[in-house]
């Protein structure tokens, strides 16, 4: 005989998938900690009350989460009582940026080629998420005078086309940014904030030595942020 009770009419193969429903419900939240912590308004860092008034549940859920994520460096909590993201999350970050830009460069390159101009991929980095970073750069081919610009390349998101799309993404607008000299003199910028990605703020622009048609190329670089973000989130390409 079993030592094991259990009450007349309970069903182990629906007790085994409420239990599986339960996990990922704690996994999603702790996903949704991160992102919070991850988003802008977390970039200072979070209160234990903050977190459980954003995800709905009460304190004690929240220090559970926290504390898992604490042990596995994801998240640190600091003397002030704010909850940050943690060193993991940096690591993950490094080894997951090669995977973006290998997708993002093929839809450069054709950007690139058609439009005569320099095109980047620029993510926002720094400690307090200040500085936008161009991590992809592809020249054309075909011109004989194109403006140079190279990876690495850093500036305050306040200036030039990239950083400006960076910050309009951070209040849900994927428009075409345009901008003239800001960074260069003489060179002329578009771009667009690479719309519904999680965890990644990214832009896709253009740099040119003359002005561009911001309705035509401009169009064209929202479409190339929109491909983009649909590759990384794995939706088909519906062009």
């Amino acid at each position: 005989m079993s030592d094991t009770t259990r009450p007349s009419g309970a069903d182990p193969q629906r007790d085994h998938g409420r239990a599986a429903v339960e996990t990922a419900q704690t996994l999603d939240r702790g996903l949704q900690v991160l992102q919070l912590l991850g988003a802008p308004g977390g970039h200072g860092g979070l209160t234990m009350s903050e977190l459980a008034d954003d995800l709905g549940v009460g304190r004690a859920v929240v220090y559970r989460l926290v504390a898992t994520l604490v042990g596995r460096e994801f998240a640190v909590r600091g003397p002030d009582g704010r909850v940050r993201l943690g060193p993991a999350m940096a690591r993950l970050v490094a080894s997951v940026r090669p995977v973006v830009v290998e997708a993002a460069r093929p839809v450069l390159r054709r950007l690139a080629e058609e439009h005569g101009a320099t095109a980047h991929f620029t993510v926002v980095d720094g400690p307090d998420g200040t500085d936008a970073l161009a991590v992809l750069v592809v020249e054309p081919t075909w011109t004989d005078f194109h403006v140079g610009y190279r990876v690495g390349s850093r500036h305050p998101l306040t200036q030039g086309a990239a950083g400006r799309a960076l910050l309009a993404g951070r209040e849900d607008n994927y428009g075409v940014i345009a901008t003239h000299g800001e960074l260069q003199q003489g060179a002329h910028g578009l771009a667009a904030a690479v719309p519904g990605l999680s965890g990644v703020e990214a832009s896709v622009g253009l740099v040119g030595m003359s002005p561009f048609d911001e309705d035509l190329v401009g169009a064209a670089v929202v479409a190339a942020a929109e491909e983009i973000s649909a590759m990384l989130r794995g939706q088909p390409d519906s062009r």
